[in-house]
């Protein structure tokens, strides 16, 4: 039971939720970009939430099924299409063997991923499916997908006897938002007084030298109080770092494990999903939140996840 890539892509890789517990080696953790799209749509499923899918970018591959799946695609709308039948995100889909899966345009947002139900049948490499471009291992072969490439999943047990769907309130925000709050860093206070300002008040271009491993942005510049000197410390996704030029970078699903910038502050957990789905030349605009506030958002969005998670269970069990 395989799909069969048909069309080279811009990027095409195999992610699940991050390989975790190996920074102290060096080894960054990858995973998904928008992880908030890929639990949802394996929560559709019945897959467990870090079952590994395909994360595209556009323009994205053609597709074929060489055998029947149920499948879900969330994230991006890329104008997916079977045998010229529009498709929409967020909801079980069933494909038969010899149709075949196209996108005809880039509507909105800029990563769209693909899951089905059982998951793919490719190796784990320190615990986790995702690809590490880096060390070209995990994934499919530790590379982006090309053509004529095949990729098996997994046997499914059982059909689908209804449509499920996520309801629109739980996803019509974050692809419509370009507000990223985050919990100001170590060095956040080493800012001058007008470097702060201009950081809250002004908004940041996304440049083109932006990828899976951080987003360089173009604004005003922004100074420290004096220089000092910094150990490498460790960061994370998310982390929001002040480079030698007065520009800031925000690191992403493969960001390194450690480093020597200024952390001036760190995206909350909520929004790295907005941040995963806007791309070069979208501006974005910071605003601050405490710790506690940041928490408080994660638990809600926790709590609204278990929620769908058990009407989509009951709705399987009907």
């Amino acid at each position: 039971m395989s799909i069969k890539i048909l069309t080279n892509s811009l990027l095409t890789t195999i992610q699940d939720l991050g390989r975790n517990g190996f920074r102290a080696f060096g080894i960054n953790p990858n995973g998904t970009m928008d992880r908030t799209a890929l639990r949802l749509i394996n929560i559709l499923l019945g897959n467990d939430e870090n079952t590994a899918a395909l994360e595209f970018h556009y323009p994205a591959p053609k597709i074929l099924f060489e055998e029947n799946a149920v499948i879900a695609l969330g994230g991006a709308d890329f104008g997916a299409k079977i045998e010229n039948q529009n498709l929409k995100n967020w909801q079980t889909i069933e494909v038969k063997k010899g149709q075949i899966l196209s996108f005809s345009e880039k509507k909105i947002g800029n990563r769209l991923y693909l899951a089905i139900k059982g998951g793919l049948a490719v190796n784990d490499w320190l615990k986790s499916k995702s690809t590490n471009l880096k060390a070209k291992q995990g994934g499919f072969a530790g590379r982006k997908l090309e053509k004529d490439d095949r990729i098996e999943f997994k046997i499914q047990n059982s059909k689908f006897k209804i449509q499920l769907k996520i309801s629109p309130h739980f996803v019509s925000d974050y692809l419509h938002s370009n507000r990223i709050r985050f919990i100001p860093g170590p060095e956040f206070d080493l800012l001058t007084p007008l470097s702060s300002e201009n950081l809250l008040k002004e908004r940041f271009l996304i440049s083109q030298n932006s990828d899976r491993m951080g987003y360089r942005l173009d604004g005003k510049e922004l100074h420290l109080l004096h220089e000092k000197e910094l150990v490498s410390s460790a960061v994370t996704f998310g982390t929001m770092q002040l480079l030698p030029n007065g520009q800031i970078i925000i690191l992403m699903a493969d960001h390194q494990t450690t480093g020597g910038y200024p952390r001036i502050g760190n995206v909350i957990s909520v929004d790295l999903p907005i941040l995963a789905q806007l791309s070069a030349n979208d501006k974005i605009r910071f605003e601050p939140i405490s710790l506690e506030e940041a928490e408080n958002l994660a638990l809600k969005f926790e709590q609204g996840l278990n929620l769908l998670k058990c009407g989509i269970k009951f709705q399987m069990s009907k």
